[in-house]
């Protein structure tokens, strides 16, 4: 309900706007835009950022999942722009409704330079694991927040806000690791890239909830490469080849939080492997980023 009533607020807003195209933003929006382009016979622009209807939200809710790809399989068919974050993403909407998908990647702007931060993650000498992102079911924060009984001379710090951010906080609670865990909660995206740069490792370990986990490219894996910072992920094929491709980081094969808590030490530990890292992570930087419009997809 609540997306219905967004979509008809969307569309009379739409109507009442001028513009030569309009761009609707994942699936979500995607009714109000198309039926306005439609009256107002506008280009119309879709741009999937996920896997809509395979989002881990949707897995369990049968009937919602049915009315969205009820949805996207009378509106996308139709769209002649449409682009989409990975080539798996994109072959498996070709395969579906038999349409073509760009491939333009979360990459960011390249940094070239460092600022002093306004805020110090770093309280003694710690070392940092970063996560940044939304909160949601899936991102494997639960995993990461107990491993954290198993590190040593290590802080958690989470940047983000979602819908399981009241369970995370009271995860970290109940196992006593207020002191090791912190959410910082939203960060601008001007200022994030100051935050970012502190960590020692930065982590993007999603579950294999689905399509749209399994074929992800987060943004925030660019954005720990833009800052200098290497890399764990899920054993998923995009992210994995990623970080493999530019030797970055490394996969994260472990089963439970003590073997997490022990991969986690024995990267932060690892001098000459994060040195090895460093070197590549300022290659990889200057490749992975908006200015080179993408060319190495």
């Amino acid at each position: 309900m609540f997306y219905a009533e967004y979509n008809i607020r969307l569309f009379f807003r739409l109507l009442s706007m001028k513009a030569d195209v309009l761009v609707s933003n994942d699936l979500d929006t995607l009714p109000a835009v198309y039926l306005a382009s439609k009256i107002k016979n506008t280009v119309l622009v879709y741009d999937s950022h996920e896997y809509f209807t395979e989002v881990p939200e949707l897995k369990n809710r049968r009937l919602v999942r049915r009315i969205w790809e009820k949805i996207e399989s009378r509106m996308l068919p139709h769209i002649h722009f449409s682009s989409t974050v990975s080539h798996p993403i994109a072959e498996a909407y070709r395969e579906k409704y038999g349409i073509h998908m760009e491939v333009i990647r979360n990459l960011p702007f390249r940094k070239l330079t460092k600022a002093a931060p306004e805020f110090y993650l770093r309280k003694q000498s710690e070392k940092i694991i970063l996560y940044q992102g939304v909160l949601n079911m899936g991102r494997g924060l639960e995993m990461a927040i107990e491993a954290m009984r198993y590190t040593e001379n290590t802080v958690l710090v989470i940047i983000g806000q979602g819908d399981v951010e009241k369970e995370l906080k009271e995860l970290t609670r109940s196992l006593g690791l207020t002191e090791r865990v912190s959410f910082i909660g939203k960060i601008s995206p001007e200022k994030l890239f100051d935050y970012t740069v502190q960590a020692d490792l930065g982590i993007s370990l999603e579950e294999d909830l689905g399509l749209n986990y399994r074929f992800a490219l987060p943004n925030k894996v660019f954005d720990y490469i833009q800052a200098g910072v290497p890399v764990l992920v899920s054993d998923l094929p995009e992210v994995k080849s990623l970080v493999l491709q530019f030797d970055v980081g490394t996969v994260n094969n472990t089963r439970t939080s003590a073997e997490l808590g022990a991969l986690f030490n024995h990267i932060l530990n690892d001098e000459t492997k994060i040195r090895a890292w460093k070197l590549n992570l300022k290659k990889a930087a200057a490749e992975l980023c908006w200015e080179t419009r993408n060319r190495s997809c």
